[in-house]
């Protein structure tokens, strides 16, 4: 385990977190707090096109919902009154949809510039022109052409009864809140159907769900709540962390690879059943348009997300040590989660840790949820939504605090492709029974759309057990390890014909390659320190040492 500097908490750096808090707190009654909309739900608009209103305000610094309903905003766009940048920010406001205007490649077709819209995940068609200004307006007019007609289908969304459509309203329109739900249960209830012995271990559930004009299905899934008390072993057979949202992860990996062979089988029938297309100007493949992923969390994750009520219901009240000890990195150690500031973790410098689901997730919003080796093969994948099926949490500002706010500032300074995409957090139905962990609490689940048949884990020991319906071979390594993902990145190092990559002579170097994603993470590494949040902490080195 290596770790950099450490911060003990100054009350300069725990006055800035609470002022954070301050800033995200709903008014009390009586009190003379003004607060602040969730950075979440506030897209900046671009200096550029601009109405004259919209630039005042922010030139105060001021974020004000812009006036009308969307039916009046898209006919002064259309009479020519709004810009169409303007436009597009101003819809995802009153809308409350997740916008982003994203720089690709340069140099296209003899254009200099080239930017996309991508609305809740969804990425448009691409714009270009000789200046970011002049690509940026030709991505929202694309984009505007596009979603204004979907927006029109929707019942009600323009009624006058309805008053200003608010992110409640939104939401209730919205199909894919009122689907991913049923769709976890049905496919959890299958997966069990057959093997109701292991039943107890959908306590704590994680799955990633596809969109696409076909519809709503699951396509990852993964149970757990425990980190392995092993020690980092050099042959990546092992699994160090079995919580749900690690192992739905990992499950998304093989789903992903699954489908770049899929995209790369020079068979025309397989390739059109490939979730990916290839953009012009650049070898990196995407996730075809209009198909989003969205995650789906039965339990709020451990960290900085459980951020307690109380601190910011009453942030006056908040000291240093609260709040650098709440919103900072937290590690997990032999299934307990502390803070990287603790005096309690600084004590367990020998013990294999993990760092918490919380960061982990933050993490994926900003380098994306293929990992390194799969950023050889395709651009940054994220997730549109996050959706939490927490029966005992009420309010959601924990998560969005710990995924969205603690990292708003990093997006320029990474590289191409990456960026922080803040997704659209809300609570959902519970999908699972709630309750004590009972005699299977070790065990952790996998699978992933495409596999025949569950398999069964002991997040205590990192392999598979011999009651799992599949097991990989007989020494009980877990398809979801290190070396059976640098298996897969193998073949499809082969498929491509990149000998490159293949010439990698251990996992740990075929990480290093993916050169822009070791970057980006440097980056955000730096960022959280910088912020005040502490070091990230990497597992000892010897757990990529090994080749095949």
């Amino acid at each position: 385990m290596s770790r950099g500097g450490s911060f003990r908490g100054g009350t300069g750096r725990g006055a800035s977190f609470a002022q954070i808090l301050r800033n995200n707190i709903s008014a009390l009654p009586g009190s003379t707090m003004s607060p602040t909309p969730p950075v979440a739900f506030m897209p900046l608009v671009p200096s550029e096109g601009r109405d004259p209103a919209v630039a005042s305000s922010c030139k105060t610094g001021a974020h004000p919902r812009p006036c009308g309903l969307p039916q009046t905003l898209i006919e002064r766009y259309k009479n020519g009154e709004t810009h169409a940048v303007s436009a597009l920010y101003q819809l995802s406001q009153v809308l409350q949809f997740q916008l982003e205007l994203k720089e690709t490649t340069g140099n296209i077709a003899g254009f200099y510039f080239a930017f996309c819209a991508v609305i809740d995940g969804v990425k448009y068609k691409t714009g270009m022109g000789n200046t970011k200004k002049q690509a940026r307006a030709t991505a929202a007019q694309l984009a505007l052409e596009e979603f204004i007609p979907t927006l029109s289908g929707k019942e009600g969304i323009f009624s006058e009864s309805e008053g200003h459509p608010d992110r409640a309203v939104y939401e209730r329109k919205n199909p894919v809140n009122e689907q991913i739900p049923q769709a976890v249960k049905e496919q959890l209830s299958k997966l069990l159907e057959n093997h109701p012995e292991f039943s107890s271990c959908e306590t704590t559930v994680a799955a990633f769900i596809a969109w696409s004009p076909s519809g709503c299905e699951v396509v990852a899934m993964g149970t757990g709540n425990v980190n392995s008390k092993e020690s980092a072993t050099p042959n990546g057979r092992v699994l160090h962390d079995s919580h749900a949202v690690v192992t739905a992860r990992r499950s998304l990996m093989r789903y992903l690879y699954r489908h770049l062979l899929l995209f790369h089988s020079r068979n025309r029938n397989l390739e059109e059943k490939s979730i990916f297309q290839q953009e012009d100007g650049t070898q990196l493949l995407s996730l075809k348009t209009n198909f989003t992923l969205h995650l789906y969390l039965s339990q709020l994750p451990k960290g900085a997300a459980q951020i307690p009520p109380s601190l910011r219901l009453n942030p006056h009240s908040i000291s240093a040590w609260e709040v650098n000890n709440q919103m900072s990195l937290h590690v997990t150690v032999e299934g307990k989660v502390f803070s990287v500031f603790s005096s309690t973790f600084a004590q367990a410098a020998s013990k294999l840790v993990s760092m918490s689901a919380s960061d982990k997730v933050t993490q994926w919003q900003v380098l994306g949820y293929q990992g390194a080796l799969l950023s050889h093969f395709i651009e940054p994948v994220y997730v549109s939504r996050i959706l939490i099926g927490d029966p005992s949490c009420s309010e959601v500002r924990g998560m969005e605090i710990a995924v969205n706010q603690r990292v708003d500032g990093v997006m320029e300074r990474l590289p191409m492709y990456y960026c922080m995409h803040q997704p659209h957090i809300s609570l959902a139905p519970s999908v699972a029974p709630g309750g004590p962990a009972g005699p299977q609490h070790s065990l952790s689940l996998n699978w992933s759309q495409g596999d025949v048949s569950l398999e069964v884990v002991d997040g205590l020991q990192g392999q598979t057990v011999q009651e799992s319906p599949f097991k990989s071979s007989p020494a009980l390594a877990s398809r979801l390890c290190k070396a059976a993902m640098l298996s897969r990145f193998n073949l499809v190092a082969k498929e491509t014909q990149r000998e490159d990559l293949r010439a990698a002579i251990s996992y740990r170097q075929a990480k290093m390659m993916a050169t822009s994603y070791q970057e980006a993470k440097s980056v955000l590494k730096s960022y959280l320190a910088q912020r005040g949040y502490g070091s990230w902490v990497a597992k000892a080195p010897i757990s990529d040492h090994f080749n095949m």
